[in-house]
């Protein structure tokens, strides 16, 4: 029997067992499983259900301008939030503070459906991922608990495969809800899938979780620190080159203070008793090679999944609904290889490929869909995005699970929310960055495109929706068309080499062997019951 040494106040022991075995005593490891995915679908739902249903809803609320902040918010939120529901959940157990993520969320939810304004929009996105950050780490690092590492490719690849369901189930419910009973529903859809998850996690998630023999002081000053620094990095790429030039005051500014902000965050977690992000993290070298990796992949996923469906609509002339389905090849690609590598992973042991392969491939994919053009047959953004969610099922859960097996259970939770934390920095910078540019490049390319002509009700171009570019005649259409082409695709090519680096990255990575054992917390000699 192997022992780690004490994490705050925690001893860990590998306990013995057989390393095919899913569950650990006292723990249903199928119902945990159960309300765990609830969870998870909760969280990556909403990650893109507007996707479909947000070129209707700035239209309507008059805000083409600021459509990039109803996407950003909420990962933006999100990602700050990352770090601190790992540590919390590490030191108070995974329950309480999943069911305090899930209350936020159904709260944001609830504020966006009565949302009058665009402004009121975007604070219910911003509170839905307050809780968002939560339930998307917290579900991974829970399975960690009961599922050893060797077993446990195969239930993170089913996570990826919920993700990769949301990626499309998402666009296409909020394109029914756009063309249906409208959008608002989208939010409302919140509310049953929220409580349905409070009573699984209540009923079914009850991971034995001893307390340590003395609490350790929070580290409100590094949580702080965290969101102030992720928060200035994320205005810097959204304002830079829209809402002011790259060398301007505010922007500069906006740099200086990102920079300062990381520093002292450092300092920080150095000298803290219970560090939000622990620095120890990063004397392991397989930890900052998925971190790097993380990024990369962040940045791709997410800066072309917000706005593919806009594209789709705006370009093809389809309906909201007919973009969701045509968004389903990625989603079935990621979902056949994500669990797929799972199981494979699960049964030999053996990970490192997938990441490698993966990113290349889904470097491919962006190079695909960078050459598509407004005449371009279906089958080649089909296939586009087939090869673009290959790539991502083949690496974004092994990533996770590669940190999970690297470190000892007691800071499972930490790890896993740091590594998914950094990811979302690179899916918020990525966003972010695509949609300002997306946003400028477009509305440069309408003025261009429009001059004097824009059509009465469309708000000089910052109230057009589908219906609107669709019934017009084509002296009108036709540029308006191009114009939404040729402002996202270029960015696409951009970011396509990203998967190449990342594979690069993660082809210096040491494939240690998979824990066959589920690692138990134990109360230290003398702690209290």
């Amino acid at each position: 029997m192997s022992s780690h040494p004490p994490q705050d106040g925690v001893l860990l022991e590998e306990a013995p067992g057989d390393p095919g075995a899913d569950s650990t005593p006292h723990v249903n490891v199928a119902a945990v499983f159960i309300g765990l995915m609830a969870t998870m679908l909760l969280a990556s739902l909403n990650q893109t259900i507007l996707a479909t249903a947000l070129p209707t809803i700035v239209g309507e609320l008059d805000g083409v301008d600021q459509m990039t902040w109803v996407i950003t918010g909420f990962i933006l939120a999100s990602t700050v939030v990352m770090p601190m529901y790992g540590r919390l959940s590490d030191l108070f157990g995974r329950r309480p503070v999943i069911l305090t993520a899930i209350g936020l969320f159904m709260i944001g939810s609830v504020v966006g459906a009565l949302a009058g304004s665009i402004e009121i929009l975007i604070v219910s996105r911003v509170i839905q991922g307050l809780g968002g950050g939560g339930l998307m780490i917290l579900s991974q690092a829970a399975i960690a608990d009961v599922v050893p590492a060797r077993q446990r490719g195969k239930y993170m690849g089913a996570m990826g495969a919920v993700f990769a369901v949301s990626s499309v189930a998402g666009p296409l419910l909020g394109g029914w809800f756009t063309e249906g009973p409208g959008w608002r529903w989208a939010m409302w859809f919140n509310i049953p899938i929220g409580i349905i998850a409070i009573i699984l996690v209540s009923i079914f998630l009850n991971i034995p979780h001893v307390k340590s023999k003395h609490m350790p002081r929070l580290d409100y000053l590094g949580m702080v620190l965290v969101a102030g620094a992720t928060t200035t990095l994320v205005l810097l790429c959204t304002w830079g080159g829209t809402r002011y030039d790259w060398m301007s005051a505010p922007i500069i500014g906006l740099l200086i203070a990102t920079v300062v902000l990381a520093v002292a965050f450092v300092f920080t977690e150095l000298r803290a008793e219970s560090p939000v992000i622990p620095m120890q993290l990063f004397f392991e070298r397989n930890f900052v090679l998925c971190v790097l990796a993380a990024i990369c992949v962040g940045i791709v996923m997410f800066g072309s999944l917000g706005y593919m469906p806009t594209y789709i609509q705006m370009v093809t002339g389809v309906s909201a609904t007919m973009a969701g389905l045509l968004m389903t090849p990625m989603m079935g690609s990621m979902l056949i290889f994500s669990i797929g590598s799972g199981i494979f992973v699960s049964r030999t042991g053996k990970y490192k490929f997938f990441p490698v392969v993966g990113t290349l491939i889904m470097g491919l994919g962006m190079l695909l869909l960078s050459n598509l053009h407004p005449e371009s047959p279906r089958w080649e953004l089909l296939g586009a995005l087939a090869v673009l969610g290959m790539g991502v099922g083949l690496s974004m859960q092994i990533l996770t699970l590669i940190v999970q097996n690297t470190f000892p259970g007691a800071i499972v939770g930490t790890a896993t929310a740091s590594v998914n934390y950094f990811r979302q920095v690179g899916a918020t910078v990525g966003s972010a960055l695509v949609g300002a540019l997306f946003a400028s490049r477009l509305m440069s390319n309408l003025m261009e495109a429009l001059g004097g002509n824009a059509p009465a009700g469309s708000g000089g171009g910052t109230s057009l929706t589908p219906e609107m570019v669709d019934g017009m005649p084509d002296a009108l259409r036709l540029p308006i068309v191009t114009a939404y082409n040729d402002a996202l695709l270029p960015i696409f090519l951009w970011m396509a080499p990203l998967g190449v680096v990342a594979a690069i990255i993660m082809s210096f990575v040491k494939e240690h062997a998979l824990k066959e054992t589920v690692e138990k917390k134990v109360e230290p000699v003398g702690a209290d019951a």
